[in-house]
C-alpha cells in the first residue's frame, strides 16, 4: 500500500524525463547568477569596494566560497527540487528595495558618525541568496546550507565602524611597537608617530594597511570556513577563529620588526633601499604563509582523522524518486520574468551611458552652471574627484553682489540617490545640528536636509537634496540617534524603469569666525543660503545631467 501511494505521489508531482535533478540545479544556478544584474547597483558598489579598498578585498572571495558550499550541500541532498514559492516574493522584494534605494535616499542615522543606507549591500546579498535557495531547493536545503548562506553577509567584511574603532587605533599601536623595537636596536627616529624615518630621505610609513587587520581578517575567515567544512563543534570553531585572528595580528607585528631590521641593514647597503617595498611584500608573504601552515596544523590536530582530507557530507536523499517536479519550470520561468523586469532599467542606463553628460568623457571639463543667479555671480568652477580619480561632484561658487558669504553649489552626475552625511560619517565628522530645512526657490519651495559643522577653523552649513526630474526634496529627522533621512522617489520612473537618474544637489556656505556662537552662526548662514535659493531654479542646475 505504501509503495503504491508513493508511486501515485510521484506520478502527480514529477515529470519523468523532463530534466534530471542535476540539469535542473544547473539551470537554476545559472539563472540565479545571471540575475544579479537585477541588483546591478549593489554589484557595482561591491566590485568597487573590493578593487579599491585593500582592507575589504577579501570580500570578493566570499560569494565564490558561499556558492561552492551551497552547491556542495545541495549535491549531498541529491539536487532535490522541493522549492517553495515563498522564495519568489522574497527575491522580488529585494530587487524592488534596491531599485527604490537607487532612486531615493533611505538612510538610518545611528549616531552622528555612523549612518547606514537602507537596505545595506550585505543585506541585499543575503536576501537574494536566501530567496534563490528557497525558490529552488526549499526549506530543507536552506536549513542544511545555513552557514554558507549567512556567510554571504560578509561581502563587506569590515563595516565602517570597525575602521573607526579598531583599524585606526591598531595603526597607532603597530607604529608604537615598531618604533619601540627600532629604539631598542639603537636607532634614533623622527618625532612623527606614524613615520619611522631612519634618515631624512629613507624611512617607512605605518599606514592603516600595515596594522595587520588584513592578515588577521583573512586568517579569521580561513579558520571559520575550515571549521565548518571539517565539522568542528561550534565552540571549537569560535576558539580557532579567535586564535587565527590574533595569530594574523601577531605575525604582522613580527613583520614590522623584521622590516625594521631590513631598514637597519639597508642603511649600510644602499642597493636595498630602493627595494624596500618589494622586501616588505616578500617578508609579509613568507610570514603569512607560515601563519597559514600553523593554522592548518591546528586544524589537522582537531580533525577526527588527523589529516586535511575533507570529510564527506552524509547523503540525505529523500525516499521519493529524485525527479524534477513540474513546478520547477514554472518557478524558473517566474523568476526569469522578475529578473528580466528588474534588469530593464539597468540595461537602458548602460545603453545610455556616456550620452547626455558632456563632461564625463573629459575629467578636466567643469560642469554647466549659469553665469548669474539673481544678484549672485559665478565666481569659479572646479571638480571634485575621489582618490581613485573618479568624478563625483561639479562645483561652482556664487558671490553676492553686495558682499556676504559665498554659496558653493555641488551637482553630482554620477552618485545617484546619495546623501553627503554618509561621507561625513566615513571621515568620522560629527555635526552640531542636523534637521529639515524648508527653503523657497524660484520655482516653489523645496525641502533640504541640513547639517551644521565646526571644524575648529570654520563653521559651515550644508544643505542637501535630491532632484528627480523637475522636483526636488529630501527630509530628515532632528534626532542624533536612530534618526532617518529620506527622499521621495518619482513613481513613474520606478514603474517604467526609466534610465533617468536622480541628481544630488549640495549647497554649502561658511564663516571664518569659528568662535561665534553656533546657534548665531547657523542662523546667519541659513539666511544667506535662503537668499540664494530664493533666486535659484534647481531644475536648471540639474537639467544637463538628467
Amino acid at each position: 500500500m505504501e509503495s503504491s501511494e508513493r508511486a501515485l505521489r510521484s506520478s502527480e508531482s514529477d515529470t519523468p524525463g523532463l530534466l534530471s535533478p542535476l540539469w535542473a540545479a544547473t539551470f537554476a544556478t545559472l539563472l540565479t547568477l545571471a540575475g544579479v544584474f537585477s541588483v546591478y547597483s549593489t554589484v557595482l558598489y561591491l566590485w568597487a569596494l573590493w578593487t579599491t579598498d585593500p582592507l575589504k578585498s577579501i570580500g570578493g572571495f566570499i560569494p565564490v566560497v558561499s556558492l561552492v558550499l551551497v552547491l556542495r550541500v545541495w549535491r549531498s541532498l541529491g539536487w532535490e527540487m522541493n522549492g517553495t514559492w515563498w522564495g519568489l516574493p522574497l527575491l522580488a522584494a529585494t530587487i524592488a528595495l534596491v531599485h527604490l534605494r537607487d532612486h531615493a535616499i533611505i538612510e538610518l542615522v545611528v549616531t552622528p558618525s555612523w549612518a547606514v543606507f537602507v537596505p545595506p549591500h550585505s543585506l541585499v546579498a543575503f536576501l537574494y541568496v536566501s530567496g534563490a535557495v528557497l525558490l529552488f531547493g526549499g526549506t530543507r536545503l536552506y536549513r542544511a546550507a545555513l552557514f554558507p548562506i549567512c556567510l554571504i553577509w560578509f561581502v563587506n567584511p569590515v563595516p565602517h565602524t570597525f575602521n573607526l574603532w579598531v583599524d585606526l587605533p591598531l595603526q597607532h599601536a603597530s607604529a608604537l611597537i615598531a618604533r619601540g623595537f627600532a629604539h631598542a636596536m639603537g636607532q634614533q627616529l623622527s618625532p612623527d608617530q606614524l613615520r619611522l624615518m631612519f634618515t631624512p630621505e629613507f624611512g617607512m610609513f605605518i599606514a592603516p594597511g600595515c596594522n595587520g587587520i588584513r592578515g588577521a581578517i583573512t586568517m579569521g575567515f580561513l579558520a571559520l570556513i575550515a571549521g565548518y567544512v571539517y565539522h568542528f563543534r561550534p565552540r571549537v570553531i569560535v576558539a580557532i577563529t579567535l586564535c587565527a585572528v590574533m595569530l594574523g595580528y601577531l605575525f604582522n607585528l613580527v613583520r614590522l620588526c623584521v622590516l625594521v631590521l631590513y631598514y637597519i641593514v639597508a642603511l649600510h647597503i644602499p642597493w636595498l633601499q630602493s627595494r624596500a617595498e618589494m622586501g616588505d611584500y616578500i617578508i609579509g608573504a613568507c610570514l603569512f604563509f607560515g601563519a597559514t601552515l600553523l593554522l592548518f596544523h591546528v586544524i589537522r590536530r582537531f580533525n577526527a582523522t588527523h589529516d586535511l582530507r575533507l570529510p564527506q557530507l552524509p547523503q540525505r536523499h529523500s525516499a521519493d524518486p529524485m525527479q524534477t517536479p513540474k513546478s520547477f519550470v514554472w518557478r524558473w520561468a517566474a523568476l526569469f520574468v522578475v529578473l528580466l523586469y528588474g534588469s530593464v532599467g539597468y540595461a537602458r542606463a548602460v545603453a545610455h551611458m556616456g550620452t547626455g553628460v558632456h563632461a564625463l568623457d573629459d575629467p578636466n571639463a567643469t560642469g554647466v552652471f549659469p553665469e548669474h543667479v539673481g544678484s549672485y555671480t559665478l565666481q569659479r568652477k572646479w571638480n571634485e574627484h575621489l582618490v581613485t580619480g573618479a568624478l563625483i561632484f561639479y562645483w561652482a561658487d556664487y558671490a553676492p553682489a553686495n558682499g556676504g558669504p559665498v554659496i558653493s553649489v555641488g551637482i553630482s552626475p554620477v552618485l545617484g540617490a546619495h546623501d553627503t552625511l554618509i561621507c561625513h560619517a566615513a571621515r568620522g565628522e560629527d555635526w552640531l545640528w542636523h534637521g529639515d530645512l524648508r527653503m523657497p526657490t524660484a520655482d516653489g519651495a523645496d525641502s533640504f536636509s541640513g547639517s551644521f559643522f565646526n571644524d575648529g577653523a570654520t563653521q559651515y552649513l550644508e544643505a542637501t537634496t535630491v532632484c528627480s526630474g523637475a522636483s526636488c526634496g529630501q527630509y530628515s529627522s532632528a534626532r542624533k540617534h536612530f534618526g532617518l533621512i529620506y527622499s521621495k522617489p518619482d513613481t513613474q520612473v520606478l514603474l517604467t524603469q526609466s534610465p533617468t537618474r536622480p541628481i544630488p544637489v549640495l549647497l554649502r556656505t561658511e564663516t571664518d569666525d569659528a568662535a561665534m556662537a553656533p546657534d548665531l552662526a547657523r542662523k546667519q548662514l541659513t539666511e544667506s543660503m535662503t537668499r540664494f535659493l530664493s533666486e535659484a531654479n534647481l531644475s536648471k542646475f540639474t537639467a544637463p545631467y538628467r
